[in-house]
């Protein structure tokens, strides 16, 4: 079982902290290969005809797809493809990690040909006990996806459980 956790000052000053800007694009391709990946079968993420006909302007980006973020050697980590962590970072020296879940809130269309910027910051931190192991830190992330025209397009957020 983890050890008492306490938040920092130093933890607390991350808080609201946003990342540069980081684009995401959203390619035919891209899109058909999530929902081929998740297992969707709506002629509407793969046929353009089908997703004009259902009123999209190309198509649509599946349930959670938000593009994918662009790849350049040196600024980009990795394992993810997006930005490296830049800015202050959350030490909060906890070996062990579970997702906690992730939302997703959507304001605008967002379809093949889009390309959406995003940037990030740590929204919040608390601490749960849980039954089994103990003491976690709650970490929530907020994402902010605003489209080529400048319209937020959607926000995402995300709960990390660190013990």
């Amino acid at each position: 079982m983890a050890g008492k956790i306490e938040i920092t000052r130093e933890m607390q000053a991350v808080v609201g902290v946003e990342s540069p800007p980081w684009r995401y694009e959203v390619t035919t391709t891209s899109v058909r290969a999530f929902a081929r990946g998740v297992g969707y079968a709506d002629p509407v993420y793969y046929d353009e005809q089908a997703a004009r006909a259902a009123g999209y302007r190309s198509l649509p980006c599946p349930p959670t797809y938000l593009g994918t973020p662009v790849f350049i050697p040196g600024q980009s980590s990795d394992t993810f493809s997006g930005p490296m962590l830049s800015g202050p970072r959350l030490q909060h020296g906890l070996p062990n990690v579970l997702d906690g879940g992730t939302e997703t809130e959507y304001f605008a269309e967002i379809c093949a040909g889009d390309v959406l910027t995003a940037t990030s910051k740590v929204s919040d931190l608390s601490i749960r006990e849980s039954r089994s192991i103990g003491q976690m830190l709650i970490v929530t992330n907020e994402s902010t996806y605003t489209n080529q025209d400048g319209v937020v397009v959607a926000k995402q957020r995300g709960q990390a459980l660190f013990y």
